[in-house]
């Protein structure tokens, strides 16, 4: 039986290519495309595939939060991360939400394929240089070199967040979010308290170092 596959990624022409190869594996079907972490969350609900391979960088929605909704929605759902990031906040945050394996975007075909099979079989996949990076910050993390943590930020304020940093006004994330104006202003201020800033330019920085948005074009 065929792999049922779920690409999720901004970039059109590295859904195509994806796409093309993967569908020359005799075991592979690709059933959908998404070209953000929204629609990714929408298309999972939708089509149930059997594995979607993710970005972390895409808008609206970014890869690690479309992994937690995808996985508090559907725990059963295999996601693997396909990114250029290597940085360990990106690697431990998206793990976190669930994703089963992450290899990065430089990798051979028969890697990738490799990976969707090891996940479909409920097994965690991860590259070499990623399990390097895991170890580096547990090390970092047993010998107190590295105190950053993560702050209480709801599912909600965390997308809040990232469409702030995306320059979106109130009113864009109030329709994007379907939420009244006055909600958002509100989740916005709890964001601020709850991280200490008080300005849209440090909120940006910050969102950008901890790894909601990336901003690439």
């Amino acid at each position: 039986m065929s792999k049922r596959v779920l690409l999720a990624d901004d970039h059109t022409i590295m859904r195509a290519g994806l796409r093309n190869l993967l569908e020359r594996q005799s075991d592979m079907e690709v059933i959908g495309e998404a070209g953000n972490g929204r629609e990714a969350v929408k298309l999972a609900r939708e089509l149930s595939p059997d594995v979607i391979v993710m970005d972390i960088s895409m808008p609206e929605l970014n890869g690690i939060e479309a992994t937690r909704q995808i996985i508090n929605a559907t725990p059963s759902a295999k996601i693997l991360i396909l990114s250029v990031h290597s940085d360990e906040r990106f690697v431990a945050n998206v793990l976190a939400a669930g994703a089963a394996g992450y290899l990065l975007k430089n990798c051979a075909i028969d890697e990738l394929v490799l990976a969707i099979q090891t996940v479909c079989e409920n097994q965690t996949y991860l590259s070499t240089k990623i399990t390097d990076v895991l170890v580096k910050d547990y090390v970092k993390q047993l010998t107190g070199a590295d105190s950053r943590t993560r702050p209480g930020l709801s599912p909600r304020e965390c997308e809040v967040l990232q469409l702030l940093a995306e320059g979106k006004t109130t009113k864009q994330i109030a329709a994007s979010l379907y939420l009244s104006p006055k909600t958002v202003e509100s989740h916005r201020r709890q964001v601020m308290e709850k991280l200490d800033i008080h300005s849209i330019a440090e909120l940006t920085k910050y969102a950008i170092r901890a790894g909601f948005t990336s901003l690439e074009p």
